[in-house]
């Protein structure tokens, strides 16, 4: 491995309470899942990623936590997200319909529809996902 500071940002969420609690799942082995709008792609100009690709899981403060490895990457319409996705994203969903009101909750934020460009966004059951399935490869201890 060439370091950390050599692999792009593996970001949940926004900085603040709901990364926190991302990153604390992903590092206790809960969460191995995330999902994310094919649009944010688009408007970033940013390469899906594939499948053993390593990124720098980032905290709330800025610091590299952990180092993670993309296993699996799949585009699919949101009506098509299933019960093992809810699961994955281990938040404690434990239906489909739980893991999408969450997620559209999150998506329909004026944080997100400002990230996204687009103050009146709303998803439906055609919008493109961006589903990233991963494991922690490595813990980073603090400082690096």
């Amino acid at each position: 491995m060439t370091g950390p500071h050599a692999l792009k940002p593996f970001l949940l969420a926004f900085p603040g309470p709901l990364r926190d609690q991302l990153v604390a799942a992903v590092l206790a082995g809960e969460k191995t899942a995330t999902t994310g709008l094919l649009a944010e792609y688009e408007i970033e100009n940013e390469e899906l990623p594939e499948p053993g690709e390593r990124s720098a899981l980032i905290d709330s403060d800025g610091r590299e936590v952990a180092v993670v490895e993309i296993t699996e990457v799949h585009v699919l319409p949101l009506r098509d997200a299933d019960l093992r996705l809810a699961l994955g994203e281990g938040e404690g969903y434990r239906s489909v319909a739980e893991w999408r009101e969450g997620h559209e909750s999150f998506w329909h934020s004026a944080e997100m529809r400002e990230a996204l460009g687009d103050p009146e966004f709303v998803v439906d059951d055609g919008t493109m996902l961006v589903v990233e399935w991963f494991k922690v490869v490595e813990v980073l201890q603090p400082g690096g």
